[in-house]
């Protein structure tokens, strides 16, 4: 009997309304359908293609669509007809529609004790959900629409909140098909997953689709569809686990500028990194030709008028060779700031040869940094020495980097970078070490495989943290090592710098930084004379005007601070003339 009952829901299922929305709805269904239904979502409408009588009325909603604006027109009817009748205005979304049948769905045992679910409520919480779209790339709704209070069984908008920091890292968007549309199928929908990029705790995002799920569950809905683009690998994995199965759903979108890598060709610039492509895809904004020289090791040419440039990401041909070799040289960048009253620490060139007097050094400073005078990306670099043993270690890591190694004095505090373009700060970030979350039941190790594809998702593979000698010192320094399962909630900091190519994160502080830093950043990069650099800086306290310096980069990565417009204000460097068309 059981067996019989569930192959004749398995055929009911395939033959729903939705599934087979090429045939229009029939009898009381039809009766009680609403006709032309569209949701407002505040970044763009829902339209629900098998609500409309012809594709006619479906086509010209879709072109009706609101500037900034990002239309999904769902559930087609003959979507292959639809897009015939405006091939130049519409296309086909890349993405893949998945149906959690209720039925199926097995709740998990999982408890997230570092951070909880609940409704978004205040302003805060608005700003907070667009601060997470913009981290990724999604478009943003007025805070004031998330709290439209007449619209909650409509749609209904879900946080994550550390308990700790408050601080929301996650949001998911619901929306009630019976409310839409009368649905005679009972079901709801999915949108707008996202996770802050910065978020340590796991699990995050299935704790946000579990939460939705059983919202419509004690709802009496049936089922919840979402859409996800067929090459989102871990988005899909998740939702296959948690019982998802594809369905033949398809979408189709309005082309638009924001929709404009869906249905264009890749651009010759597509494989160049991301501190590469925000530079690029800002000069395409601008009507400037690019041409990529070297796409390996992201060398390319902007051109406007009569004027171009030869850029390797952020490094330009404006900057001299002498700026140039004062950056790339921790120990000349030290000088000329030392000699102009700026902070920064007391410095020493290690010695190869005679371990004694670098613990001479070692005992007069307590604790120390040692690193490669000359490098990048953290390589090399050992942060909060304070033995003998592991700065003799340190220095031999920091010397297969460069021959040439120098020991500073430790400064604790924040990890401060600041962008500065033609001498005036465009952006700071606070940049933190990683930090692994223990589960109880995930090694030390294992942690770190997961924590390393979030941040690689996030960062387009640049984030990871390596698992190399300073890596395992640090957890030795935590009385752990890679084997371990650390408790539930415990914490370990893995690398004591905090670079971002070492698994770092990265946290927009623009707006909190003290005039006297920001003073000795711009007169820092008069110092250099260099146009476009990044200065890194240590501060006890964010909002206060204590510092030191500690290096000066060259080649700063300016995907790293959005949403501050630096890719804006390289152009405005590069092609002034075209600063008010922008």
């Amino acid at each position: 009997m059981n067996a019989t009952h569930n192959r004749q829901d398995r055929l009911d299922r395939m033959t729903s309304l939705s599934l087979k929305n090429w045939q229009p709805a029939t009898g009381p269904d039809a009766v009680s359908l609403k006709k032309d239904a569209a949701v407002e979502m505040g970044w763009g409408r829902i339209i629900f293609g098998h609500t409309f009588q012809s594709n006619n009325g479906l086509h010209d909603i879709i072109c009706r669509e609101g500037t900034g604006k990002r239309d999904i027109a769902f559930y087609l009817r003959d979507p292959h007809v639809l897009l015939s009748m405006g091939p130049d205005k519409l296309f086909m979304d890349p993405s893949h529609t998945y149906r959690l049948w209720f039925h199926d769905y097995r709740p998990g045992r999982k408890r997230w004790p570092t951070f909880t679910i609940r409704r978004l409520s205040m302003k805060t919480d608005a700003e907070a959900v667009n601060r997470i779209y913009r981290s990724r790339k999604m478009v943003t709704a007025d805070t004031g629409f998330y709290l439209d209070k007449t619209a909650s069984r409509l749609r209904t908008y879900l946080v994550a909140e550390e308990l700790k920091s408050r601080r929301i890292i996650g949001t998911v968007t619901g929306l009630d098909h019976v409310e839409a549309f009368n649905d005679p199928e009972s079901g709801a929908s999915l949108w707008c997953l996202a996770v802050d990029p910065q978020a340590k705790a796991p699990g995050v995002g299935e704790a946000l689709v579990r939460h939705l799920t059983e919202h419509y569950m004690a709802r009496g809905r049936s089922y919840i569809d979402l859409s996800v683009m067929h090459d989102n690998a871990e988005a899909i994995a998740l939702y296959e686990k948690l019982g998802f199965q594809r369905v033949p759903v398809f979408c189709i979108k309005r082309k638009n500028q924001i929709n404009e890598p869906f249905f264009t060709a890749s651009a010759p610039e597509e494989n160049l990194n991301p501190y590469a492509r925000i530079i690029t895809d800002e000069a395409r904004r601008r009507g400037i030709s690019v041409e990529v020289l070297d796409e390996e090791h992201n060398y390319f040419k902007l051109a406007h008028g009569g004027r171009s440039m030869v850029c390797r990401e952020s490094l330009t041909e404006l900057t001299s060779a002498i700026a140039m070799s004062r950056c790339d040289d921790k120990r000349l960048t030290h000088r000329v700031l030392r000699t102009a009253g700026l902070e920064v620490p007391r410095q020493f060139t290690a010695s190869v040869d005679d371990s004694e007097k670098n613990v001479a050094v070692l005992e007069k400073l307590k604790k120390v940094v040692v690193k490669p005078a000359r490098g990048e990306q953290g390589n090399g670099i050992s942060v909060d020495v304070r033995s003998p043993e592991a700065l003799e270690k340190a220095v031999a890591w920091a010397g297969r980097f460069c021959l040439d190694v120098i020991i500073e004095s430790y400064m604790p505090g924040e990890d401060l970078r600041l962008i500065v373009i033609d001498r005036q700060v465009v952006a700071a970030a606070v940049r933190r070490p990683p930090v692994i979350v223990g589960t109880g039941i995930h090694s030390i190790s294992e942690l770190i495989e997961k924590y390393n594809r979030r941040r690689a998702s996030a960062t387009d593979g640049e984030s990871r943290i390596p698992l190399d000698d300073e890596t395992r010192r640090c957890i030795r320094r935590a009385e752990h090592d890679l084997s371990d399962v650390i408790a539930s909630e415990e914490k370990i900091q893995v690398r004591k710098t905090a670079n971002l190519h070492t698994g770092g994160t990265i946290e927009d502080v623009t707006d909190m930084i003290h005039p006297t830093v920001v003073n000795a950043a711009e007169h820092a990069a008069t110092l250099l004379n260099i146009p476009v650099t990044g200065l890194d800086m240590i501060v006890p306290d964010l909002e206060g005007s204590e510092y030191v310096i500690i290096e000066a980069n060259e080649r700063p990565g300016l995907a790293n601070h959005e949403p501050q417009p630096t890719a804006e204000r390289f152009m405005d460097l590069l092609f002034p003339q075209t600063a008010a068309s922008a």
